[in-house]
């Protein structure tokens, strides 16, 4: 078979050439990093389990009439999707207080917010992808006026869905990050979702115990990450096994 052509590797995942234009191959790997790449580790199976992970939440998304780029899984590690032009900004949605916003505005972890709020940064990984306000996207124009309403309005819609789905297993979502890409049809230009929806890139929390099932774990070595990512997967139903070990037979490596 010959060999795919790379379009870009990220922290997490690698694009290649699609098998038809306006397709590319999303490829995802074991690796994991936090603060803006300063702590790295390859975690066996972590890619195998945001793939599937990420599957499920686009197609229950695109599902309810939201706009992704997914268009299907075609192993244990590559999804195909659609090509689009990415936004440069991460979309921020917090429900309740962890992490940077703790520190920045001194609000003790766990506190629930008074409404959900959303954040903007600048993807820009050598700058660390710092806090944009909408008055810096629209004067820098990495994004239009419509984009930003659009984008809020599908954040908001995806946090109602992605609450309500993850209380239905006893999970809270804390916060999650997303980005958006133009998708261009002929003549027309969309916003649609792109990237990933996994526990890379949410906070999810036990109901019950409070104990964290996302990347937290990596970042406060808090060992067991494969474990907890694996355990979302199991109460999503996605997966049988329980120990995020156990699927690295069917990894793909």
């Amino acid at each position: 078979m010959a060999k795919r052509r790379k379009i870009y590797e990220g922290k997490a995942k690698i694009l290649y050439e699609g098998p038809e234009p306006g397709t590319l191959i999303q490829y995802f790997k074991d690796d994991a990093t936090a603060f803006n790449n300063e702590k790295r580790a390859v975690l066996d199976g972590k890619g195998v389990l945001n793939n599937r992970i990420s599957e499920f939440v686009m197609m229950q998304l695109n599902a309810i009439g939201l706009p992704t780029h997914f268009l299907k899984r075609l192993n244990m590690r590559e999804q195909l999707i659609r090509e689009v032009e990415i936004i440069p900004l991460e979309v921020i949605c917090r429900n309740v207080a962890a992490g940077s916003i703790s520190k920045r505005l001194g609000i003790e972890e766990g506190t629930q917010l008074p409404r959900s709020i959303i954040e903007f940064c600048y993807k820009k990984d050598e700058l660390g992808d710092p806090l944009v306000s909408e008055e810096h996207i629209t004067a820098f124009n990495w994004a239009t006026n419509q984009e930003i309403d659009d984008i809020i309005a599908m954040t908001l819609r995806i946090n109602d869905f992605l609450t309500g789905l993850f209380a239905g297993v006893s999970i809270k979502l804390v916060d999650f990050k997303v980005e958006y890409g133009r998708l261009y049809e002929g003549d027309m230009v969309r916003t649609v979702l792109a990237d990933e929806i996994s526990p890379d890139s949410c906070r999810l929390w036990d109901m019950a115990t409070g104990e964290k099932l996302d990347k937290d774990r990596f970042r406060r070595d808090l060992g067991g990450v494969t474990d907890a990512y694996a355990e979302v997967a199991r109460r999503l139903g996605i997966i049988k096994e329980k120990s995020g070990a156990e699927i690295l037979s069917f990894s793909g490596k």
